[in-house]
């Protein structure tokens, strides 16, 4: 679960991502100049790629945190198995 502040973050950005998505939409539908296009594509696919920092982030600090702290095996296993899962599907991602 994310806190509050990382919550409202990760909002905040997905509306601004979604502006910009909505603006790439209007640049192609104008015949933009595809250099144009694609640095705009550029710029949202970082700005999504940040969001997905944040959310790892947040995972790991909160249900990794506490399913090891948990003294659980089974759990602590399940978060890391399903951990190790992320970083081989959105290898790219770093921490913070």
């Amino acid at each position: 679960m994310m806190d509050s502040e990382t919550r409202a973050n990760v909002q905040r950005r997905l509306g601004k991502i979604a502006g910009q998505v909505n603006g790439v939409a209007r640049m192609v539908e104008e015949d933009r100049y595809c250099v144009d296009v694609l640095l705009q594509v550029a710029a949202a696919r970082a700005a999504l790629e940040r969001v997905g920092q944040l959310v790892l982030g947040s995972h790991v600090e909160t249900c990794v945190t506490s399913a090891v702290a948990s003294r659980s095996e089974r759990q602590a296993r399940e978060k890391l198995d399903e951990l190790l899962d992320v970083f081989s599907r959105f290898g790219g991602l770093k921490l913070r």
